[in-house]
């Protein structure tokens, strides 16, 4: 027993306090179950308030001849058949659901006059079922969950880093963690476990995560709790993030400046989407488009600092401050930059984990009993490329499906059988970790990670960068065993730092492992060595460690969604 460790038991403890935490705690709640929220970054600050596009559901308030049946076809097709079509199934059938539970808890959602909620296009749907509020729709779902779990007394931790899941016998039975501030140590006891702490998009240099939050944890501790990591080689790239300060590099650019018109030029000046997708320009996909702005780079038409240039200058003034407001002040911040005068400075960024964890389409339950795993941390809805607008609503459907799964869990237990080794291993690793006076720095070892993903596990892939990549890796785990940890008056986030750095190297090894053995080009995954989509690779890639990567099949697509698909055209996908 540690002086300063505080123990709590709960019946379910939710790591991850963003969207899809939330919303799995909220259930809980409502079901009477005991609760515990904790998070590493204040609650109303999680990643969720980024999205701004808005959340999907194939309500037909707009287009009546909708259904859940296209939005789930429409979801294959965009992820280029690795999708889970059980998975597709149980978000899209229960997204009118979702959206219900959030106008029940008071979300201000955009309506027509009469009263019926709003909705647009966004990205490649076939009709309109993109519900939003303003450009701030992740802001105000995030809002109104931390208010109606207030409503409900959810306890939340924020600021409590868990640095390992508690396991024996292969059940869950909590966590251990640090409070950043004072470095408490917490033993949290749990029946249940749902991880929800995101994905592993901070491990590239640019990325549209902020400094300390996507950095693998989820990964990390669920691989070590005895669990698999599904397809972490998809990842999506977005196509406008900004360059500089170098502090906000990757900070996003909506999509809805190209929407209104904007222009994409390279450093000669050149429109360079006409050699890419003559036909819709720079109306095209997120894929596409972040696949041209790479290859100009790469090719040598970007400009000095590496990037190609986005301009709204010649849009109306009225255009640019009712219908892109957030640039227009993000870009005055963060540069002093009038985009009403001046093009803006952008490059493809990391933006999103479609793979993640692995789970079962059913409840999202994990490899581990009791141990569930939903949200950017879980794999299973997105396939090779995301949907614009269906991540929002993955985390309403399953937060509320793996709260409704835990609570009975816990309900069925005879009893928990607790480990006093697996709570031995996890107090000395942070004990390791505070005392390690090594002359490696944390944060240098995080740059250097950072940069061997974006040098060879960018846009564009090929074997022989994977395996240099790998190399490289191999090397800094070895510097990582001379890491130097001081935490001081100002709280312990240089121990935060190396357990991030820890869960990075991890994130950073099983995407690049699965990288190399996806030999071809399909989706967000472009490998210029392999060009062509292999349609016997329509599988998904299982890592459970390093070296360890294994092939699973992917289930039959049901005949009332497949005869909604249209054929997936991999023209103009391609590079080099």
């Amino acid at each position: 027993m540690h002086a300063s460790e505080q123990r709590i038991a709960t019946s379910v403890l939710v790591i991850g306090t963003g969207g899809a935490g939330l919303r799995a705690a909220i259930e809980l709640a409502e079901r009477g179950v005991d609760v515990l929220a904790v998070g590493k970054r204040p609650k109303a600050d999680a990643h969720t308030t980024l999205a701004a596009g808005g959340i999907n559901a194939a309500l037909a308030t707009m287009d009546p001849e909708d259904s859940w049946q296209q939005h789930a076809a429409d979801t294959l097709k965009e992820s280029y058949l690795l999708a889970d079509p059980r998975t597709v199934r149980i978000v899209t059938e229960g997204a009118a659901r979702g959206i219900a539970d959030l106008e029940r808890y008071g979300m201000p959602f955009a309506r027509e006059q009469d009263g019926r909620i709003s909705q647009r296009f966004f990205g490649a749907h076939t009709y309109r079922r993109t519900a939003y509020a303003g450009d701030y729709t992740g802001l105000e779902i995030q809002r109104t969950l931390i208010d109606r779990a207030a409503q409900l007394d959810v306890p939340i931790l924020d600021s409590v880093y868990v640095t390992r899941l508690l396991v024996r016998d292969n059940a869950v039975f909590g966590a251990y963690g640090f409070d950043l501030a004072g470095g408490t140590r917490y033993v949290i006891h749990a029946d249940a476990v749902i991880l929800a702490a995101g994905g592993h998009t901070r491990i590239w240099r640019r990325t549209s995560s902020r400094r300390d939050e996507n950095t693998g944890d989820s990964f990390r501790l669920a691989v070590l709790a005895g669990c698999r990591i599904r397809d972490p080689e998809l990842v999506q790239f977005h196509p406008s993030g900004l360059i500089s300060p170098e502090n906000a590099a990757g900070t996003l650019v909506s999509e809805a400046a190209r929407g209104e018109g904007g222009i994409l030029r390279n450093h000669l000046g050149e429109r360079f989407m006409a050699r890419y997708d003559p036909a819709r320009m720079e109306l095209s996909t997120r894929d596409r488009v972040a696949l041209a702005a790479y290859t100009e780079i790469k090719e040598g038409r970007g400009t000095p600092d590496g990037g190609v240039w986005l301009d709204v200058s010649h849009l109306p003034r009225e255009t640019i401050m009712t219908k892109l407001p957030r640039v227009y002040q993000t870009l005055l911040e963060l540069q002093m930059l009038d985009i009403t005068k001046e093009p803006i400075e952008i490059a493809p960024t990391a933006h999103y984990s479609m793979g993640g964890v692995w789970v079962r389409p059913e409840d999202h339950s994990t490899d581990v009993d009791g141990l569930y795993a939903i949200g950017e941390a879980a794999s299973g809805l997105h396939g090779a490329n995301r949907l614009g607008g269906n991540s929002l609503i993955e985390l309403l459907v399953y937060g509320r499906i793996t709260g409704q799964a835990a609570a009975e869990y816990s309900a069925g237990l005879d009893a928990q059988r607790r480990s006093a080794d697996a709570l031995d291993a996890a107090r000395a690793e942070v004990d390791e970790l505070l005392a390690a006076d090594g002359p490696e720095n944390v944060r240098a070892l995080q740059r250097a990670v950072r940069d061997i993903m974006t040098e060879h596990a960018g846009v564009v892939r090929d074997a022989s960068g994977l395996s240099a990549g790998l190399t490289a890796l191999t090397e800094v785990e070895g510097r990582m065993a001379d890491v130097g940890v001081h935490p001081d008056i100002a709280g312990f986030q240089d121990l935060a730092h190396a357990f991030d750095l820890r869960s990075a190297a991890l994130a950073a090894r099983a995407t690049m492992e699965t990288a190399l053995e996806r030999r071809e080009t399909r989706g967000c995954h472009n490998r210029s060595d392999h060009p062509e989509l292999d349609p016997s690779l329509r599988i998904n890639f299982v890592w459970s460690g390093p070296g360890s990567v294994a092939r699973e099949a992917i289930a039959p697509i049901p005949d009332e969604i497949g005869s909604l698909m249209r054929d997936v055209s991999t023209a103009g996908k391609l590079v080099e």
